[in-house]
């Protein structure tokens, strides 16, 4: 019987000559994209381009690419990570793009603007979704991140109605998975007197604190940060709700990890300015629309879309603060409004509807 041959190993010092010399490759090709990406600037800005370099349709259509072309072994969304962070550095050299936030520093809405974006961005708080819009429609920045809707809560009111007084488009998405943990500077749970949080995370953590701290009062915050800030500024016997980056942003210690309900709690936040991206093949529309108050209101609204094999993924009726059982409908179909059968059947939703105002269409989330 032939004796089986074990496999031949790779002494450790060749191997790490090996990786030495990939990470000189790689160094290389990166410095190499990046005096592409300035050639870019130089052409954008020869052809009179100035207010943003940034293109969210170019951005999806490249990160897209990347996954569908990765071979493994790392995973598909590891790759587009490092890809954007690749990618948010090149334009950074380009030209320095500010991004405004809900705030303040160490919120999820921040969180979102570094996955969309990438960390190489400007990021400013603002401490009011109307401050956020505010500061993009007078170009001090330009781009803003506000959330839109969360999995287990629904959708954030403000954002939507301030849809209603807006120019600002939506030019892109981005969801996160919310974790909410318990975090402050105390040991004995006994002690606390106060849970401080947005209102979303203490309903997101409403069976957790009823069984764990039943006694304690729950403190709406503007932000789950704003919460944060405030227990490590003041008495040892408060308590946030609050996301990882918060924890070490105000050298807090987190007590207890996870305390959401629902542990696939995720929170879609969107991308507002003054783009409007061109189609990617794998596109989201939202719209603002009213056909004020008449009877067989969302059959009008769904008819063309299911005439045309639209997929409808999300309605929501709002007031309009303009009538008596007047209300307005913010809607998600699924391709670009200059997409053939989108285009028409938005003709034909206009026809039937008192008011109608594309916000945007704009790439569905990469990761």
């Amino acid at each position: 019987m032939t004796e089986k041959k074990s496999p031949k190993i790779t002494p450790l010092p060749q191997l790490r000559e090996q990786i030495d010399a990939v990470d000189q490759q790689i160094l290389t090709l990166l410095n190499q994209r990046a005096d592409y990406a300035m050639k870019v600037a130089e052409t954008k800005i020869s052809s009179g381009e100035k207010i943003s370099f940034y293109r969210p349709d170019r951005e999806a259509l490249v990160l897209r690419r990347i996954r569908r072309l990765n071979p493994g072994p790392l995973k598909g969304d590891t790759v587009v990570s490092f890809f954007r962070e690749i990618m948010s550095a090149c334009l950074a050299l380009e030209k320095p793009l500010e991004v405004a936030f809900l705030g303040p520093q160490g919120t999820f809405t921040q969180q979102a603007a570094f996955k969309h974006f990438g960390h190489a961005i400007q990021t400013q708080p603002y401490y009011s979704i109307s401050d956020v819009f505010e500061s993009v429609e007078t170009e001090h920045c330009q781009f803003g991140v506000v959330p839109v809707e969360n999995s287990t809560e629904g959708v954030i009111a403000h954002t939507l109605d301030r849809f209603l007084a807006s120019s600002l488009k939506i030019c892109g998405e981005v969801e996160i998975k919310v974790h909410q943990n318990l975090m402050g500077k105390i040991d004995d749970y006994s002690t606390i007197t106060e849970v401080l949080s947005h209102p979303q995370s203490l309903a997101q953590c409403r069976q957790w604190l009823d069984q764990n701290l039943p006694h304690a009062k729950r403190v709406e915050m503007s932000s789950n940060a704003e919460a944060a800030r405030l227990v490590q500024q003041t008495s040892n016997n408060k308590v946030a709700i609050a996301g990882t980056v918060a924890a070490d942003l105000y050298d807090l210690t987190i007590l207890e990890k996870n305390i959401e309900d629902v542990s696939n709690n995720t929170t879609r936040f969107i991308i507002i300015g003054q783009q409007q991206p061109e189609s990617t093949g794998s596109d989201k529309t939202s719209l603002l629309l009213s056909i004020g108050n008449q009877s067989g209101m969302l059959h009008k609204i769904l008819e063309p879309f299911a005439e045309y094999g639209i997929s409808m993924s999300h309605i929501e009726s709002r007031p309009s603060r303009q009538g008596l059982w007047d209300y307005v409908f913010f809607v998600d179909i699924d391709g670009h409004q200059a997409d053939e059968k989108v285009a028409i059947a938005l003709k034909r939703l206009k026809n039937s509807v008192s008011f109608l105002n594309i916000l945007g269409s704009y790439p569905k989330a990469v990761i």
